[in-house]
């Protein structure tokens, strides 16, 4: 920079700030006056609040120190007193009904939980009985079947008794009916329940054959129906498309067990002129046997079996015995020709009987999507 100019910028810049500082000194000064009138004003404006607000308390103490305002203060508090225990015992009312309602509800859920593990322990305690055990009769139908290993996925029990049928009892009268010799019946059952795979001695009474067949139904722990499909099948009776269809939602062992079955009722029906079964009174004493609601199993049954599979195995002593010799033998009193009762507390299901019904007359045309049983 030339020493010239030096002199000039000098003198230029002491006047810009001397001007600056003038005007930097009128500018506090104006801003401290007009700060104080603010506070000034402030402070007057709070003082005003302040004497407005002691003279509308004042004037309200005064109001509320009147005996009418104070009895009239004193009704609304009553009156909001009682508003409000109203309000609280209808809320606890409100709440102790709801408690009650949910009371109720949780001891239905627990009432239904407490079920539902009691079957899941039955079914956990069926299936190791099965298992374990060479029972057949009171064993699910899978379990008996799978212990087989046979390609035919029908107990050896039913095949046994079809086939003792088939060749020379068709013609016997009220096959499935008739309750058959209990003493036999219960050799039978021993016998079976030692060994899955026994053959049925020659020379029996055909009826004692169905009345054994008819009990190893009975036993089993849940019908070939299962209980799951027991509604739709029932629902299914009218109509052999509808019946077809459901009947295909069945495990393959029941499904295939049913088809046999009926088949073998089929042919018994067949022979109705000679043994007075058709298919109407076959579906009456079988169908409560394959077909029952969850809790209504016919458990009056099980007095053919209930010691059978406890007990050592008998032997096959196939000597007539009289009905009067087994009553005095078990001390009961009562005709020799009674039927062994059934349980009276459970209803006569209809549904299944028809359902039944359905299946032997409409057998071929219901299973024909099957490997239909063929008899020799």
């Amino acid at each position: 920079m030339p020493s010239a100019t030096y002199p000039q910028w000098q003198e230029k810049a002491s006047g810009f700030f001397s001007s600056s500082g003038v005007k930097l000194k009128e500018a506090g000064q104006t801003a401290g006056t007009f700060v104080g009138e603010v506070a000034k004003d402030a402070k007057g404006n709070v003082a005003d609040v302040a004497e407005r607000v002691g003279s509308i308390f004042k004037s309200r103490w005064a109001l509320l120190q009147q005996p009418s305002t104070r009895h009239a203060v004193q009704e609304r508090l009553i009156s909001a007193a009682a508003t409000t225990a109203t309000l609280m015992r209808k809320g606890l009312s409100e709440t102790k009904d709801k408690v009650a309602v949910g009371k109720i509800k949780v001891e239905e859920v627990a009432k239904k939980t407490s079920q539902k593990s009691k079957n899941i322990l039955t079914d956990i305690e069926r299936w190791q009985k099965g298992v374990a055990s060479t029972d057949v009769f009171g064993v699910p139908v899978e379990v008996t079947v799978q212990r087989q290993e046979s390609s035919r996925p029908v107990p050896h029990i039913l095949i046994r008794c079809a086939d003792y049928l088939i060749l020379s009892g068709l013609n016997s009268q009220y096959l499935f009916k008739a309750e058959g010799d209990k003493r036999v019946i219960e050799q039978l059952v021993s016998a079976y329940n030692e060994d899955a795979s026994a053959s049925l001695p020659e020379g029996l009474n055909p009826v004692d054959v169905a009345a054994l067949a008819k009990y190893y139904l009975a036993s089993l722990p849940e019908p070939l129906t299962t209980f799951e499909l027991y509604n739709e099948i029932r629902d299914s009776r009218s109509s052999v498309h509808a019946m077809r269809n459901t009947l295909k939602k069945l495990p393959t062992v029941n499904y295939m067990t049913l088809e046999f079955i009926t088949a073998l009722l089929l042919r018994v029906s067949q022979k109705s002129l000679l043994n007075k079964m058709d298919a109407h009174s076959l579906a009456m004493e079988i169908g409560p046997v394959i077909m029952w609601r969850d809790g209504q199993k016919p458990e009056s049954y099980r007095q053919y079996w209930r010691h059978s599979s406890k007990s050592p195995k008998k032997s096959m002593d196939m000597t007539p015995v009289s009905p009067w010799d087994m009553l005095a033998e078990e001390g009961e009193d009562m005709d020799a020709s009674s039927a062994i009762p059934l349980d009276d507390d459970i209803p006569i299901d209809f549904g299944a009987i028809e359902v039944v019904q359905c299946l032997i007359e409409h057998h071929n045309a219901i299973f024909t999507d099957a490997n239909e049983t063929i008899w020799r």
